[in-house]
């Protein structure tokens, strides 16, 4: 059951209209990044979800995007409203389509489920989420620097703090699972290449780059793979 409260979690004003702007924040709407598919992805994967905690989790999260999804579409309504008859608003995708929030991205394109990553594994699901994350805060965090009305930023700023925030739960949720940063799960073992790493590339005479992510006691650094390769044949 849901219910729809009028107000929305954070004020959402804007001082000076903007349409170019606004067709920008469809990206936030109808975008691979948008609100609309971290609502939707979240809310399927909760139904995969045996842990109750993690499926609450994930409930909560999907019904908060939603009320993001609000905000954004204020905004949008808002940068077009009253503003039919100016060169900004001919120039953009609104002259078309009218004003308001519309499901396309800032590039015309409309929303698809293709946008949508989940699995039917909660800890691949909760993985996708932290990058689907990273990238709505990528988005908003371009969308911040080009704005120029300060209600606005306020509102951006708002939504890129929710961002980090459900990341850090997803984080946590893996964590509670043991999952955070071990990178095996399901029920296939892999084979005895698994902490392997194989030097696939090379600048001439400059020296290999080496880091923990090949390194030992993780991995077995191979120098030159080719020789392994024909010594194994």
């Amino acid at each position: 059951m849901f219910f729809h409260k009028k107000e929305p979690i954070h004020v959402v004003k804007v001082d000076e209209s903007n349409p170019r702007f606004a067709q920008l924040l469809l990206e936030q709407f109808g975008g691979a990044t948008g609100e609309l598919t971290a609502a939707l992805q979240y809310w399927v994967q909760s139904f995969h979800v045996e842990n109750p905690g993690i499926r609450d989790m994930l409930q909560d999260i999907a019904i908060e995007e939603f009320g993001h999804l609000e905000m954004v579409g204020k905004l949008i309504e808002a940068h077009t409203k009253n503003t039919d008859q100016t060169e900004a608003y001919k120039s953009t995708l609104f002259a078309l389509r009218g004003i308001g929030p519309h499901f396309l991205d800032s590039q015309g394109n409309a929303w698809t489920a293709n946008y949508l990553n989940e699995g039917g594994d909660v800890v691949r699901d909760l993985r996708a989420n932290i990058a689907a994350e990273a990238g709505a805060r990528q988005t908003y965090e371009a969308l911040i620097k080009l704005s120029t009305d300060e209600g606005t930023t306020q509102t951006l700023v708002h939504l890129l703090t929710r961002e980090i925030s459900h990341t850090q739960m997803f984080m946590k949720a893996l964590d509670s699972l043991g999952k955070l940063t071990d990178p095996l799960f399901g029920n296939i073992q892999p084979d005895e290449t698994v902490s392997l790493y194989y030097n696939l590339s090379s600048n001439g005479a400059e020296p290999e780059q080496r880091g923990p992510w090949n390194s030992e006691p993780t991995f077995q650094y191979i120098a030159n793979p080719v020789e392994m390769v024909s010594g194994a044949t």
